[in-house]
């Protein structure tokens, strides 16, 4: 199977699940990911330090949940956000966000070709979506292209385990066996929710992310995993 048939497959299977992602969501991750999404908006706004930011483009934006965080955490922090824009791949994703999400603008574009101007964008996120890019290397050159200059990106991933420690046979058990199980009973697509934990194995360490970040001209500003690494969050800035 190309790249492009592989991305392709993904997105209908994320077309399939739109109506119950942000419950599966929820469920999987007994709402912890709240908090996760919080912490991201919270440093990216602490680092970029501005009052007024002229556009937030949350990219594999799904149904949108991160923006509503975008924006909260923008009131809490006194900080004037002119736009927020959505942008996936799925379109069953954006037709939940649009109902969801009354105060962005949302559109349909994969993270490898930006419908964004050149140096346009303060803020690029990307929640649990880097993961199923079949051209990452393409989409962090992207997301440098359509930053401004002291841009900064958010990276909410699940990363792969190091296989050390007491507690990672407990991550291995929860992602393998609990996580399909679930998810599919919520989704009732159980190939989904199989696919979840198998590209996550697939997927990078937090130290080889956070080579490729740096390699496509990223400062590495912060990095936290969360829930013994099942997720990371990694904030970068373009230089």
């Amino acid at each position: 199977m190309n790249n492009i048939d592989k991305q392709e497959k993904i997105v209908t299977m994320f077309d399939e699940i739109a109506q119950t992602y942000d419950l599966a969501n929820r469920v999987l991750s007994f709402g912890i990911d709240i908090q996760w999404r919080k912490k991201g908006c919270d440093k990216a706004y602490e680092i970029l330090a501005k009052d007024k930011v002229e556009q937030i483009a949350d990219v594999a934006t799904g149904t949108g949940d991160l923006l509503l965080h975008w924006r909260d955490r923008a009131n809490k922090k006194s900080v004037e956000v002119q736009k927020y824009i959505g942008i996936d791949p799925s379109v069953g994703m954006l037709d939940v966000a649009r109902k969801k999400v009354d105060f962005a603008s949302f559109v349909e574009g994969k993270a490898q070709e930006l419908p964004l101007e050149d140096e346009s964008t303060d803020i690029i996120s990307i929640s649990y979506g880097i993961r199923n890019v079949v051209d990452r290397g393409e989409a962090l050159r992207e997301f440098y292209r359509a930053l401004k200059k002291g841009g900064i990106v958010v990276i909410l991933e699940f990363t792969k385990q190091e296989k050390s420690g007491v507690m990672s046979p407990l991550v291995d058990f929860y992602m393998k066996k609990v996580l399909p199980t679930v998810g599919g009973l919520v989704s009732k697509n159980y190939e989904a929710y199989r696919y979840l934990p198998n590209s996550i194995e697939a997927f990078l360490t937090s130290d080889m992310l956070i080579d490729e970040l740096r390699s496509s001209g990223f400062e590495i500003k912060y990095v936290k995993p969360f829930s013994m690494g099942i997720s990371t969050l990694f904030v970068a800035q373009k230089i």
